[in-house]
């Protein structure tokens, strides 16, 4: 397989050829708000319908894309939505050179994100239990994947994609779909991408170059995964991926192919639907 000409080839459909050819696999949205509310909207009816038959739920979560965690909680506020069974693991965490996550107070910090955007916007009344919120760490990395499997396994992975196929931080190696949750080293593709994105003025030096992650073992194992693809910004660097995760030949260099023998589902709008202005 030669990837650069397969990439070529994919780049050439038409959004018209990958929606015929995706078939049920592909949700395509008018654009990122509608997204937002599709991923929100997900969410909310399966914790819905997990509550209605008095069963558990455990999902994993991202922090990218975030734009839905407002609307879910609205959603789960106006609607009464109980969340005293439900288990939310969240795919990373960054942390520093000595492998202490960042503080909740660093403006990166993912559990300082989803508060800000999800948890604190939720009332007492809809029951979330603070000790069923797992995000990795020194602490509980080797005990995170016990507990999926304590718990009989993720009922949904819900997440975004990297630019170059990552799910949750489950970057480009050998053996990748085996590995379980552990501290990794970002690459440095990764790094550049998120330093554009995050507001930090491409602070490459100081930006964490170091995390904790989900294993694609657990994101694998899930009853269903549910993948929002989009370019969120005006740079189309998603546009690429999304085709690959679509169609490309399954390897590591691109983690995020293996979700093709699961039951999945990716989601996005028309913008990242697109071809490219220039091919290359």
């Amino acid at each position: 397989m030669d990837r650069k000409l397969e990439i070529r080839e994919l780049l050439r459909l038409s959004p018209e050829e990958i929606i015929s050819r995706a078939g049920h696999k592909l949700v395509v949205c008018n654009d990122i708000e509608a997204l937002h509310w599709r991923f929100a909207e997900d969410i909310a009816a399966e914790i819905q319908d997990n509550n209605r038959r008095d069963q558990r739920t455990v999902l994993i979560l991202p922090v990218g894309p975030v734009g839905q965690y407002p609307i879910l909680a609205n959603i789960i506020s106006e609607r009464q939505i109980s969340l005293a069974d439900c288990h939310f693991f969240f795919m990373d965490e960054y942390c520093d050179d000595t492998g202490k996550a960042v503080s909740s107070n660093h403006p990166l910090s993912f559990k300082g994100i989803s508060h800000k955007e999800f948890f604190s916007r939720l009332g007492p009344a809809n029951g979330l239990n603070y000790e069923n919120v797992y995000f990795p760490d020194i602490q509980n990395c080797d005990e995170i994947e016990k507990l999926i499997t304590d718990f009989g396994g993720v009922d949904t992975c819900y997440g975004g994609i990297g630019i170059h196929g990552h799910v949750a931080f489950n970057e480009p190696q050998a053996g990748i779909k085996h590995t379980s949750p552990r501290k990794v080293r970002l690459s440095d593709f990764t790094l550049t991408i998120n330093a554009i994105r995050s507001n930090v003025g491409g602070n490459l030096e100081c930006f964490p170059k170091d995390a904790y992650t989900l294993g694609m073992r657990q994101i694998l194992g899930a009853k269903r995964i549910r993948l929002y693809c989009r370019n969120g910004c005006d740079f189309d660097w998603a546009n690429t991926i999304l085709r690959i995760a679509l169609f490309g030949t399954p390897g590591d260099d691109y983690p995020v192919t293996y979700i093709r023998s699961t039951n999945y589902t990716l989601i996005t709008d028309h913008n990242t639907l697109a071809c490219p202005k220039h091919f290359i």
